[in-house]
């Protein structure tokens, strides 16, 4: 226990009740009485996670847009109005998943990054790697902390605790636009199917502001609640549903991937010749039609054939059923069951997200 690193809120999650678990090498909240009131309160009203385990990459340089056009799947050239983000996946050149992410177009000079806790260290080795030749400079701001806000009010009750300028400005935000006051940076960005921001403000401002939040009547909640959000709203979980064994093109992450131009980013090669090879796995959706609950790595059969597994599972607080997202093989059929305990029992198909602003988005 005593090697788990600890965020900047970890007393003040513990003055708040919440237990602690290990996770990615941190010492984090689970949950603070009820996983299920945490989930809904994120369904309903407002909840804030602590993300301060997720690391801020400041890129800056003349040529770090060209940097960042050869890094990500994904293509910067969408970026052309200051704050706006994009998704995307850092390739290697085998084409697995180094991490997804999201990335900032702050100006010409500075782009801003925000990468996976787990992978903070592969994620900057990698960078730092790339970049002399573009001569970028790779800053990660561990002076930082970051608070995600996330629910149908998450907006309003955010803003009236920041300052007022930049709460003028974070209430003309669209979806994936972030702004700043040079102190604070606030993306309405999220990862639970909700409308909500990401705040990120100085390591010595964090506190405060949770507590502040929490004044507010934004509901703290934990690591449970965080995945059972992320799954309804099916977004995907790096090393789970993706890692660097596997493409985006399998991951449902196809959309992330820019291929209608030339571009030549790292592992672009390996997915064309994935695509031209075709006969990939697909990534889908399913719902367990009976009572059990998904979990990861539980098989499933087409009949009698092992076709794949689930990757992410869970209990839907929101559906009241089991559901999962899961990796199969191309010429899988629409009836699936998968194996519990040594019992097949059958799924449904479905389309994701099964869930998106509170609502149900999938027939049950």
């Amino acid at each position: 226990m005593g090697t788990d690193k600890k965020t900047v809120l970890n007393a003040v999650h513990r003055e708040m009740g919440a237990r602690m678990v290990p996770f990615g090498g941190w010492d984090m909240p689970v949950n603070y009485g009820s996983q299920i009131d945490e989930h809904h309160a994120v369904r309903r009203d407002a909840g804030m996670f602590d993300v301060c385990h997720m690391t801020v990459v400041d890129l800056k340089g003349a040529r770090v847009r060209a940097f960042l056009s050869h890094l990500l799947a994904n293509d910067v050239a969408k970026l052309k109005t200051g704050g706006k983000a994009l998704y995307s996946c850092m390739l290697k050149p085998d084409g697995g998943v180094i991490d997804d992410l999201i990335v900032y177009f702050m100006n010409e000079q500075w782009f801003r990054m925000v990468v996976n806790a787990g992978t903070t260290d592969k994620d900057i080795a990698w960078m730092q790697q790339q970049a002399p030749a573009f001569e970028v400079s790779v800053e990660p701001r561990f002076d930082l902390g970051m608070i995600a806000v996330q629910g149908p009010n998450a907006r309003d009750k955010a803003m009236s605790v920041m300052p007022p300028e930049l709460a003028a400005a974070a209430g003309q935000l669209k979806p994936f636009n972030a702004a700043t006051d040079g102190n604070w940076f606030v993306g309405r960005t999220g990862y639970t199917g909700e409308d909500g921001f990401e705040i990120v403000v100085p390591e010595s401002e964090t506190e405060k502001l949770w507590r502040d939040l929490a004044a507010a009547g934004v509901q703290p909640c934990g690591l449970g609640a965080r995945d059972t959000l992320r799954l309804e709203a099916g977004m995907n979980l790096y090393g789970q549903d993706m890692d660097e064994g596997v493409s985006p093109l399998e991951s449902g992450l196809g959309w992330t991937v820019a291929m209608a131009d030339q571009r030549d980013f790292i592992g672009r090669q390996a997915l064309q010749a994935q695509k031209d090879a075709g006969n990939l796995r697909k990534f889908i959706a399913v719902v367990l039609e009976g009572k059990g609950v998904l979990r990861g790595h539980q098989k499933l059969f087409d009949g009698e054939r092992e076709v794949g597994e689930i990757t992410s599972g869970g209990f839907s607080p929101t559906l009241q059923r089991s559901i999962g997202m899961a990796r199969v093989a191309a010429d899988a059929g629409d009836q699936l069951s998968v194996d519990i305990r040594g019992k097949k029992l059958p799924l449904k198909k479905v389309k994701m997200p099964f869930v998106r602003n509170g609502q149900a988005q999938i027939e049950l």
